[in-house]
């Protein structure tokens, strides 16, 4: 029987082949992707932790076991104060200041995205949130994996430690844990509870190809020019 996490990766396989194909991911396994377009990401990835650590920080505090509202807080605390201390290294690489990242003001597509799964953070279960937060994680996993298997990838000056990050087995440990999670959290739940676990789901990963489509395009709101 599948589990319901396949469910879900069927429901987003045309959205996830896709962005597989963006030219922004392309471009970092094959090195084409502009500069000045992954120096836009990172500065609107910084935003986005910031906001992803207090995704972690809810989920904490709506856990019903000790365990798993522990690995939460534990995954807010790496979020703060170790992946973003990594991202200001790396941004740096790029000469991007830490005030330049701080001063970052939020692209529409960024606040688009993290306001949704806030407010279905604080509104709904801890089902819906871990539902709504899985396509991050769970892509970025599957792109470092398929951009690893691209000849230069893993070596490349600019762009290989993106590479190297996300298709660790670190990485790919803690994807598997959130998808382990989200398959017994939906346990014993009625198809209409599925179905919006599912929607979701389905939401979110629309936002992830808008957030590569708005860094590759470098785009802060679709009605100002750049």
């Amino acid at each position: 029987m599948a589990t319901f996490t396949q469910r879900l990766l069927n429901s987003v396989a045309p959205i996830w082949e896709r962005t597989h194909r963006h030219p922004f991911v392309t471009g970092l396994g094959d090195g084409s992707l502009p500069v000045e377009s992954f120096k836009f990401y990172l500065k609107q990835d910084y935003v986005y932790l910031i906001d992803y650590a207090k995704l972690f920080a809810i989920a904490s505090t709506k856990a019903d076991d000790l365990a798993t509202s522990a690995k939460f807080a534990a995954l807010q605390e790496a979020t703060l104060h170790h992946e973003m201390e990594l991202h200001r290294q790396y941004a740096a690489r790029f000469g991007i200041s830490r005030e330049e990242l701080e001063a970052t003001q939020p692209s529409f597509v960024m606040l688009a995205y993290t306001s949704y799964m806030l407010k279905v953070a604080h509104q709904g279960t801890l089902a819906e949130l871990v539902s709504a937060v899985l396509p991050c994680m769970w892509s970025y996993w599957e792109i470092g994996k398929q951009l690893a298997q691209v000849d230069g990838a893993l070596d490349h000056e600019l762009y290989g430690e993106w590479v190297r990050t996300y298709s660790s087995d670190e990485f790919g440990q803690l994807a598997q844990w959130l998808i382990g999670l989200m398959d017994q959290l939906a346990e014993g739940k009625s198809e209409r509870e599925l179905a919006r676990l599912e929607e979701h789901f389905l939401n979110t990963s629309r936002m992830e190809y808008l957030f590569w489509e708005m860094a590759y395009r470098r785009e802060m709101w679709p009605c100002e020019k750049n």
